[in-house]
């Protein structure tokens, strides 16, 4: 009788048929543009909906994290197998029919992120119709609210409360919309036609891109409103004369609200976690929190003035950083004086400025305007609210300071080795090169995800081999390709086209 082997011979691959599979690999540095790696620096790099990695994984697909055992493999989807097999045996039912809808949109929904909030938008919109009035709670989702009378002639004046809330909450759904609407519908076919081929950079040049529009638009309405206050242009002065601020114009009150949902959406995505967190992730978090709370600290006590100096600086200088990563994803040779001239706009306009408003702190906060604590006049302006501003501003200053090091440091290595990386940027970067590499394989006609493949001495055993052990190239029907007859051999698992480390070893028993 003869003996048998432990472990047979993967003579017969039809259990090994290959599966998608999504494979964590060792990743290649990228070579982008005139900088030579990615701007990692400022606040504009909150990720989208569009561009984060939430779409369920499909049936089958295994998630390889180390090279496993091939038994394993084959084990865990035949059990899959097995499972959808007997889900196709069980009866219709309506909750089945519930479900399988519910997945679809599911899936719909992911797939077109910007139908959601406009699903919302579209439900607050039919509400307010039935009864269009300021007496609909609606309307103050919509419109702005605390409308005070106004003598004539006189510009309409708005007050601050509780329903400023309601405003800002349905214009983050807004912003979402418009935010994923535009990315996907235009933004991701303008990224192909540039040429951009690999997902990752378009998600990148997408997310830059929106937020160039954004602050394209939002930087010169912000400087019009400054315009018609005491503030212009950025007198220090004015932010502290006439205190308390209790009311404004519709304009000024509409721009410092929808920056205030603009920011509450942007950490809102940040803090969902779907993205794997970036090299400046905490950076990033920590500036949207020092924001939102200067945001809310000044609209509540009365230093809009101020906050909108603030908003300015910030907004123009994002405008051009934005506007700098988009030319470097699409390697423009204008990528290198255009980043010089961004550094000048972001030192000018996030320290000087800003170190500005700061110094004001200490020398304009106590001398100009009342300087009293009272609550029933909403006097706010004291050593309390000092000390809060100066800190949140400081903070804020201090998180510009970190990037504008790295953003000197790009212009460095630039200048004086033609080099610009950043280390920093190593997620990134090599999330890209992986992304090329793997669309220059589709390209050359090699399918890089349909691993794992099992060799066998260094032969790759064929879909459809024989079990003489021809199609490994075995004339003599040997499995293991060798004249000695001998089937001993070691067993690797080769996923995307790259050879792991040796799993499993093994002698056999018995010749073939």
């Amino acid at each position: 009788m003869p003996s048998t082997e432990a472990f047979p011979l993967l003579s017969s691959t039809d259990k090994l048929a290959p599966r998608q599979h999504n494979v964590e690999q060792p990743r290649i540095r990228r070579r982008s543009s005139g900088l030579g790696g990615e701007i990692r620096a400022g606040d504009t790099s909150a990720p989208a909906l569009a561009t984060l990695d939430v779409r369920p994984p499909s049936p089958g697909t295994i998630k390889v994290s180390r090279a496993p055992s091939c038994y394993n493999m084959v084990t865990r989807a035949e059990d899959k197998q097995a499972q959808n097999d007997s889900y196709r045996k069980k009866p219709f039912s309506k909750r089945r029919k519930a479900k399988s809808l519910f997945v679809k949109w599911k899936r719909y929904a992911l797939k077109h992120t910007w139908v959601t909030p406009l699903i919302l938008i579209g439900v607050f919109l039919a509400l307010f119709a039935i009864n269009p009035t300021e007496s609909n709670p609606i309307h103050h989702f919509i419109f702005l609210s605390y409308k005070l009378p106004a003598e004539p002639g006189a510009p309409v004046h708005y007050g601050k409360g509780w329903w400023d809330f309601a405003f800002v909450a349905f214009y983050i759904v807004v912003l979402s919309f418009t935010r994923e609407f535009i990315m996907q519908q235009w933004l991701r076919p303008m990224a192909r036609k540039s040429g951009l081929k690999s997902r990752a950079k378009q998600s990148r040049f997408m997310e830059q891109m929106y937020t160039a529009i954004y602050f394209g638009v939002l930087g010169p309405c912000g400087l019009y409103v400054m315009s018609r206050t005491p503030v212009w242009y950025f007198n220090t002065r004015g932010m502290y004369e006439g205190f308390p601020h209790k009311t404004h114009e519709a304009d000024f009150k509409f721009y410092y609200l929808f920056q205030a949902a603009y920011w509450a959406q942007q950490a809102l995505v940040l803090s969902l976690g779907m993205e794997k967190p970036r090299k400046d992730y905490k950076e990033l978090v920590g500036h949207h929190i020092t924001t939102l709370f200067l945001i809310g600290l000044s609209y509540r006590c009365h230093f809009t003035y101020m906050g909108l100096a603030v908003y300015i600086t910030h907004d123009i200088s994002d405008f051009f950083l934005a506007t700098s990563k988009t030319l470097n994803y699409l390697d423009h040779p204008l990528v290198g004086p255009y980043f010089g001239f961004f550094i000048v706009a972001w030192c000018y306009l996030r320290h000087y400025l800003n170190l500005r408003i700061l110094w004001s702190e200490f020398n304009e906060f106590k001398t100009v305007g009342p300087y009293e604590l009272n609550w029933e006049t909403e006097q706010y302006k004291c050593d309390l609210s000092h000390w809060i501003s100066t800190f949140l501003l400081a903070s804020l200053q201090g998180l510009n300071i970190f990037w504008l090091y790295y953003i000197l440091r790009i212009a460095y290595r630039f200048l004086f080795y033609n080099v610009a990386e950043d280390d920093r940027s190593d997620n990134d970067e090599n999330e890209l090169a992986e992304e090329q590499r793997l669309d220059a394989l589709s390209r050359s006609g090699v399918d890089a995800a349909a691993g794992p493949k099992v060799l066998l001495n260094g032969s790759p055993v064929q879909e459809n081999g024989k079990e003489n052990g021809k199609e490994n190239g075995n004339e003599n029907g040997k499995a293991n390709g060798k004249a000695n007859g001998k089937a001993n051999g070691t067993t690797k698992v080769q996923t995307d086209g790259l050879t792991n480390r040796k799993t499993t070893t093994r002698k056999a028993s018995r010749k073939v």
